[in-house]
């Protein structure tokens, strides 16, 4: 007798149980308890991307200032690349969270399957512009003729993992969306371990250098993907397959309307990154090395901040398409309230430390001179940016994908390619260190009003 099809029905029984408890979850507990929970792992999520980041450039910085300068210009190539992931996996979690808070399952079925399979094309034609045009890319971007060659090496090697790379944000954000935020973390977690464990291995054991560290990246990047991918098979999770993928006109825009505002905040950044580093060039690969680093420490503390706000996208996006929008107001404030007061602490810190910090990535006094003062600059207006992050994310969640971009792009594009424009021409150095700080303030005045006219709406007397 088969018994195949009892088993299918029991299976499906069990899924559908496991996404209405997490129905409930998302919806009535109460939101001071849930947004921590859902948080923890997301800020583990997040600092994981962030040392993948920073590891390469500590264990890169006990080669020389050079090898430090050209991962520092890749990373920028890196951050486009990750902004198309980040567009793709926002842009189908924010719609599949709103579904599902809706009972709309098969629509967030097809979104899932979706959002992959445009984040894997997309992959795979960086993949081909990066290989070909790397040599071009590395002047492009600002490298010298002592950091070109490690700049077109850690490239070509990073460009090969685009795929997977664009893939493993794709998932870790459709999971997180779900509430499976404990999934997405074990994904990102065990590529990062990897990493770190390969990157002194290959760089000194084997002596491959800057090639070792760009390859130790990718092969974390890949292994993030397939644990991820096994994390869509647990619990309630949605199951991704072929069958289900619509590269159509209704959700290629569901994906624009809701990704477009992290594709702008990450590809602003990458901009900026090159802007930034064509700044410090003018003065020469010390400049280059202690704003790279003084940028992946604040991405360090930033990718805090995130995780935490990325702790209340699905509560905000759910209670958002159930209509409860009042948790979607207390949660805003909660976030807020507590993401200034970590920040601020994070900020004395950097304040006090600065040398010591800029130091323990590369102990060049030249790179410390330029890193501690572009990181004071930074903590001092680093309170701010919790406010701005976390009206960013209520925007996004909730679909208003015009305010979302504007607030999302106001960091890194709207304020601050024109202050590095601006800046250094009239106050040299100094105005390089000094143009994120700046940037930041502006981009809070801009994001209060922009967050008080959609919360206005949800006052619970105006629904």
């Amino acid at each position: 007798m088969n018994n195949e099809p009892s088993k299918n029905r029991e299976n499906a029984g069990a899924q559908e149980e496991a996404a209405r408890a997490r129905y409930r979850d998302l919806t009535e507990t109460p939101v001071k308890k849930l947004i921590p929970r859902l948080a923890v792992p997301t800020i583990i999520s997040m600092l994981v991307t962030a040392i993948y980041n920073a590891a390469d450039t500590f264990f890169v910085g006990r080669i020389s200032t050079a090898a430090t300068a050209a991962v520092g210009l890749a990373f920028s190539v890196m951050a486009v690349i990750q902004a198309f992931g980040f567009f793709c996996g926002q842009g189908s979690g924010n719609f599949m969270s709103r579904r599902l808070g809706a009972g709309k399952k098969r629509e967030a079925e097809e979104m899932a399957a979706t959002g992959l399979a445009l984040s894997f094309i997309i992959g795979l034609l960086l993949m081909a512009l990066i290989i070909v045009s790397a040599p071009k890319l590395a002047v492009f971007l600002g490298a010298s003729p002592s950091t070109e060659t490690y700049t077109v090496q850690y490239l070509r090697i990073i460009a090969i993992g685009a795929p997977f790379m664009t893939g493993q944000f794709v998932l870790n954000n459709q999971l997180r969306y779900q509430g499976s935020a404990v999934y997405a973390m074990a994904g990102l977690l065990c590529g990062a371990v990897l990493n770190i464990g390969l990157d002194p291995l290959l760089i000194f054991v084997f002596r491959m250098e800057v090639s070792g560290a760009a390859l130790a990246t990718i092969t974390g990047q890949i292994i993030s993907f397939f644990v991820l991918l096994a994390g869509t098979k647990k619990g309630g999770n949605i199951r991704l397959q072929a069958k289900n993928v619509r590269l159509n006109g209704y959700y290629l825009l569901e994906i624009v309307n809701g990704g477009i505002p992290a594709l702008f905040r990450q590809g602003l950044a990458s901009v900026a990154t090159i802007l930034l580093n064509r700044a410090a060039g003018v003065y020469g690969d010390a400049a280059i090395a202690g704003m790279s680093v003084t940028t992946r420490v604040i991405m360090f503390v930033y990718s805090a901040l995130i995780g935490f706000g990325q702790g209340y996208q699905p509560v905000c996006a759910f209670n958002y398409g159930a209509g409860k929008k009042e948790r979607v107001r207390e949660g805003y404030f909660f976030c807020v309230r507590y993401g200034t007061l970590f920040l601020l602490g994070m900020s004395v810190l950097c304040l006090i430390f600065a040398p010591s910090i800029i130091g323990f990535f590369r102990d060049d006094p030249a790179v410390i001179e330029v890193g501690k003062a572009a990181l004071r600059w930074q903590a001092a207006a680093l309170p701010l940016q919790a406010t701005v992050v976390i009206s960013n994310m209520m925007l996004q969640a909730t679909g208003k994908g015009v305010k979302a971009s504007v607030t999302a792009s106001a960091r890194s594009g709207l304020f601050f390619i024109p202050l590095i424009l601006v800046l250094p021409p009239l106050l040299g150095l100094a105005g390089v260190e000094m143009t994120q700080a700046c940037a930041d303030v502006l981009a809070f005045v801009l994001a209060v009003p922009l967050a008080a006219s959609e919360l206005k709406k949800m006052k619970p007397d105006l629904q």
